[in-house]
């Protein structure tokens, strides 16, 4: 794609835009160091169970998905050794989702590599533009109420 074309997107397109170049560098990285097997809509939910676990109820209505999808979801991450389903703590019927050893690493690699990037970024255009940007996404999220449920579209 010529670079001509970039200057003339609006916002949205800009924001989704580095929204997935970030995504797109993680996962290459998160594959380098052996967790090809991961996927965007799997961080949202280690966000979220972490660092005490949830519901698979919790989780889909976290993610704005069916709570079959989570099941679906959570079946994969348990054969792969992410997660792990426990007896619930208060509730003698449920389970709760929690991280293994294994989830947790990729947790730590995710944080490790996403601070890489900002870091990259901020060298590039500046830490402090780097830091009104923040700031003011921040502010536009928080004063215009975005929506709390995660809806990956991926």
């Amino acid at each position: 794609m010529n670079h001509e074309v970039f200057n003339e997107l609006d916002l949205t397109s800009l924001l989704s835009l580095s929204f997935s170049t970030a995504i797109n560098e993680l996962h290459k990285r998160l594959s380098e160091l052996g967790f090809g097997d991961i996927r965007p809509v799997h961080g949202f939910m280690f966000k979220y169970i972490t660092p005490n676990g949830a519901t698979g109820i919790e989780l889909a209505e976290y993610l704005g998905i069916t709570k079959q999808a989570v099941s679906i979801m959570v079946d994969y991450l348990e054969k792969s050794g992410y997660v792990m389903r426990k007896a619930h703590p208060t509730d003698k019927r449920g389970k709760i989702i929690i991280l293994t050893e294994r989830g947790w690493l990729v947790v730590q690699a995710k944080e490790k590599i996403l601070t890489d990037i900002e870091a990259r970024w901020g060298e590039n255009i500046g830490i402090e533009r780097m830091q009104m940007l923040k700031e003011d996404l921040t502010k536009l999220v928080n004063e215009y109420k975005s929506p709390t449920k995660i809806r990956p579209v991926w």
